[in-house]
């Protein structure tokens, strides 16, 4: 009996566990930390990049109390990660005011770029139905990176690497002053499925910051609704 209840102690401490990590890192690399383990180091794979950020955050937080801006926060971050979850990617980094999300590791997606691009078209609706005029900008790309554990034997965190990172969040930069506040590039167009693709329209080429090739553009087709729409 004794040991019989010292095993069940230990499977609800290790579950307790997982969930916790889960929280802190995501359910999917949760599980694949505690079945393959955290060796240092990561793998190529092609994966979709959702970079979503609020416009203006240093503004907000002079305006309005640090309790306010926190429960705002805790509201965008919210949204972001459900909406990210219901289309297969998970919420890698949060960054102040900003979220990276990754389809395609470290879980195989088969349209993960077509996932990516849906996400962001979804989450500026509900962002704009649960944050009201706070405004944010959403960038997506897509292609080949590295994904692994980074960091030191101490210290460590899963995640990803590459142009595709870098490009979402140049991307994002130019989506705040966009109508739809939205951009994806042409090259995760053409690596999503086509079902996702016609809702995208591949526009003009530009150069961006730090990258030093151009970048050809992509808007959705849908303009998003604006929240106080119904009060006029």
């Amino acid at each position: 009996q004794a040991g019989f209840n010292d095993m069940v102690a230990d499977l609800r401490e290790r579950q307790d566990l997982r969930n916790l990590f889960g929280r802190y890192v995501g359910e999917d690399v949760a599980r694949r930390a505690i079945e393959t383990g955290t060796e240092l180091g990561g793998e190529e794979r092609y994966v979709g990049v959702l970079f979503v950020d609020i416009v203006g955050s240093t503004r907000l937080a002079v305006d309005h109390p640090p309790r306010e801006v926190v429960e705002l926060l805790n509201e965008f971050f919210r949204v972001v990660v459900s909406v990210v979850g219901k289309h297969g990617g998970f919420v890698n980094k949060f960054q102040g005011d900003a979220a990276l999300a990754i389809f395609g590791a470290p879980l195989d997606l088969d349209d993960f770029s077509g996932c990516a691009l849906a996400a962001a078209r979804e989450l500026r609706e509900e962002l704009y139905h649960s944050l009201g005029d706070t405004d944010i900008g959403i960038g997506v790309s897509a292609g080949k990176a590295i994904a692994g554990h980074i960091g030191s034997e101490q210290r460590l965190e899963y995640t990803v690497i590459g142009d595709p990172v870098n490009e979402a969040a140049r991307l994002t930069e130019l989506a705040k002053d966009e109508p739809t506040r939205v951009l994806g590039s042409a090259r995760a167009v053409f690596l999503a499925s086509a079902e996702e693709s016609t809702h995208w329209e591949i526009g003009e080429g530009v150069e961006l910051r730090g990258r030093g090739i151009e970048t050809l553009l992509a808007r959705p087709h849908e303009v998003p609704t604006d929240p106080t729409a119904d009060e006029n």
